[in-house]
């Protein structure tokens, strides 16, 4: 089996942070979103793993290599632009060759990896089998249409009337019947070539085709509100840990992990926290959920729930959460303006002013 992993889309929902970066590559807890699914994809004895890149293909080759920290062999696919989950499986058509393959979206993350969904692909080999999850907004994904019996009779991207309230996770098994149904298809109102429409030809042909619905936990990290729910999560189960340099007038409370070279002076830690590397915190306050990236600089702030990406510079600013700053933003107190009030009042008028 081989994998084919989709890290070609443009993150217009992460912006501006997507502008200059490959969304698939914001952290989580310090570490790209990427490498989590190429970790699950390894650990299921998948090694041959093709990845799709669009116009971020340098950032992208430059973090992933050859494939071999992840114990995998990695093959990179140019698409053009970005036309659809199917068109990635089109022309990934001379890699797949005529193995069965997973599909992961490489901006996904799911928690306890995808090890029994491929055994199980394996013993029942379906045409393909799909995973799907709760949601409570399905028009923002493709939706699956159960029979009474829970088999898969429908499927469709984005509707604007959703048949049902169950999501596609973003991983797909497929045996080579797909590249039939790929090769038929015709774009969809969005202008792409839509991986549910290709599963709908095979349920039209009478190919099986299972599902499972997950209980654990899966998120798009597509936008801001769901990285920070996921580094919350990752967070979670980090161990202290404490290489780099912590002064005495330091305290560190729960879960911080301090990574090597980083220093702490005069500041308050709680957790769960990760300092990444030659970090510099001086005089701060650092709150539960937040990942500090390497060469990033801290002085008397405060932050929390929040991800800080590589080199950024955080001075004399209070109260910072919910936040995601990007590589080698700077943020510093605004100047400080006289205030005034201009007034025109009537005659026999009372007025409070909060100064």
């Amino acid at each position: 089996m081989k994998a084919l992993v989709l890290a070609g889309g443009s993150g217009t929902r992460l912006r501006p942070i997507t502008h200059t970066s490959a969304k698939q590559l914001v952290p989580v807890a310090n570490k790209p979103v990427l490498f989590y699914g190429l970790e699950a994809i390894a650990a299921a004895g998948i090694t041959e793993i093709g990845i799709v890149v669009g116009s971020t293909h340098a950032e992208i080759e430059a973090a992933v290599g050859d494939g071999s920290r992840f114990g995998a062999q990695v093959t990179y696919l140019r698409q053009e632009a970005p036309l659809g989950l199917a068109h990635a499986v089109l022309i990934a058509r001379d890699f797949l060759g005529e193995d069965d393959f997973v599909m992961y979206l490489g901006d996904n993350f799911i928690v306890g990896g995808i090890n029994g969904l491929v055994e199980r692909f394996v013993t029942e080999r379906p045409a393909a089998q799909i995973m799907l999850t709760q949601v409570p907004d399905p028009r923002q994904f493709g939706v699956a249409e159960l029979d009474a019996t829970g088999r898969v009779v429908g499927l469709e991207e984005k509707p604007r009337r959703p048949k049902s309230d169950l999501a596609l996770v973003g991983v797909y098994l497929f045996t080579p019947d797909v590249h039939e149904a790929v090769a038929e298809l015709k774009p969809s109102w969005r202008g792409e070539l839509e991986i549910t429409d290709a599963i709908q030809w095979l349920i039209d042909r009478g190919r099986r085709v299972e599902s499972s619905v997950i209980s654990g936990y899966w998120k798009d990290t597509g936008n801001v509100a769901d990285m920070l729910e996921v580094n919350r999560l990752v967070l979670e189960s980090v161990e202290p840990r404490v290489e780099g340099k912590v002064d005495d007038a330091s305290e560190l409370i729960g879960r911080v992990v301090v990574e090597r070279g980083a220093v702490v002076e005069r500041s308050r830690i709680v957790g769960p926290v990760i300092i990444g590397p030659d970090v510099q915190i001086r005089d701060s306050y650092v709150g539960p959920f937040t990942s500090i990236a390497a060469e990033c600089a801290l002085a008397g702030s405060e932050i929390e729930y929040s991800i800080v990406l590589p080199r950024a510079s955080i001075s004399g600013v209070r109260r910072i959460e919910s936040s995601l700053i990007g590589h080698d933003v700077v943020v510093t107190p605004a100047p400080s303006t006289p205030r005034a009030h201009r007034l025109v009042l009537g005659d026999h008028s009372q007025v409070q002013i909060s100064s």
